[in-house]
């Protein structure tokens, strides 16, 4: 074989080659279909006032970073501490590592080591759980997964709950287990 055969091998070889390689990179740049939204705004450090339609407030939220979503107006925020008002003028105070609002303020999903505590009083209540979805207009609380209701000389713990936050009534669905150490006074 001369050089031209040669040089038409070697160019063949480099243009499969070049072919597999824009075939992979164009594999790694497709995802599922579906871009990302790019938030219309960022907030960082702030606290916000939500009002129901009455003009009430519906919840307080404090939170080192919320992005809106444009398209859909829901609400994305990293490690929130909000403050749910109950009826009697106390605040039910929650924290967790993410939340997520929709664009009505009348839904709010806590995800990762979520902590709800009651305003106080005698019966002094702490709930932990892994998710926790509030519904602040019907002043109610659930979960699917365990949660851990620590009171005064009590702990229970079981699965599923529904809580009626302006009433100070937890409910819990299934697997319920409680440990009970009387009260040192």
């Amino acid at each position: 074989m001369n050089w031209r055969g040669w040089l038409t091998l070697a160019l063949l070889l480099a243009s499969i080659a070049g072919g597999i390689a824009i075939l992979r990179q164009q594999k790694q740049l497709r995802g599922d279909g579906q871009a990302e939204a790019r938030p219309d705004y960022v907030l960082h450090d702030f606290e916000i006032v939500t009002l129901k339609k009455d003009g009430s407030e519906g919840f307080t939220l404090r939170a080192p970073e919320l992005a809106r979503n444009p398209d859909n107006r829901e609400m994305d925020i990293r490690t929130p501490t909000f403050l749910f008002p109950d009826k009697h003028g106390s605040r039910w105070r929650s924290q967790s590592r993410t939340a997520w609002v929709n664009a009505e303020g009348s839904e709010v999903r806590l995800r990762g080591d979520v902590r709800l505590d009651n305003p106080g009083g005698v019966n002094r209540t702490r709930l932990e759980t892994a998710s926790l979805d509030v519904f602040p207009d019907a002043e109610r609380a659930t979960s699917q997964d365990e949660v851990v209701v620590t009171q005064p000389g009590s702990i229970i713990r079981g699965r599923g709950l529904e809580a009626q936050l302006d009433q100070n009534r937890v409910t819990l669905k299934s697997e319920v287990r409680a440990r009970y150490a009387p009260s040192i006074q």
